[in-house]
Order: C-alpha cells, then sequence, then structure tokens
C-alpha cells in the first residue's frame, strides 16, 4: 500500500490524531508508525497535505533533528509514548476527568 492508499484509508478523526502526535515534542515518530502504521516520511507527507503552507514550514524546522521526535537519538524511555491521561485500551481517546 503506498502513502496515498494509506492517506485515503485514514478517518478524519485518525488524521486529527497524527497531527496532534506529531506536533508534540515528546511523541516519537515510532510512536506514530506502530499505532498508525506510517513511517516518518509518511507522517511528513501527511502533515504537508493537512496544514496551511506557513504551518508545515513552522513544524518542519521544529522537529527536523529533534532527537524526542527519534526512539534512537531520543534519552527518553522507548516505553513513554503515550499520554498519562490516555486509556490504555481506547482507540487514542483521551478519557476525562
Amino acid at each position: 500500500m503506498n502513502s496515498k492508499e494509506k492517506y485515503k484509508a485514514l478517518t478524519d478523526e485518525q488524521r486529527d490524531r497524527i497531527v496532534e502526535m506529531a506536533w508534540e515534542d515528546r511523541t516519537p515518530f515510532d510512536a506514530i508508525y506502530s499505532q498508525f502504521g506510517l513511517k516518518e516520511q509518511e507522517v511528513i507527507e501527511l502533515m504537508r497535505r493537512e496544514m496551511k503552507p506557513s504551518s508545515w514550514r513552522m513544524w518542519r524546522e521544529r522537529v527536523q533533528g529533534r532527537a524526542t521526535k527519534h526512539l534512537k537519538k531520543s534519552e527518553i524511555d522507548g516505553s513513554r509514548h503515550r499520554c498519562s491521561l490516555q486509556r490504555s485500551i481506547s482507540h487514542n481517546k483521551i478519557s476525562k476527568k
């Protein structure tokens, strides 16, 4: 399945969640891959499609070379890609307190 087919297969909610995860500084691309099956380059392409050009450029500047976006470069424990507010079996729905 190529990246265009993967993009079309995602729901609006899934795309929104991927964009949200990509914006988070401590969420590595590996976490997005494990949950949605999108590689780093596919996430970059999705972000380019979903965002205004100026927002996309600002995001690319932020993540380019950022160690926390890559588990191998990061000092962060690899098991920490989930928000503490997220239920363990919730399909990425944030629990309300």
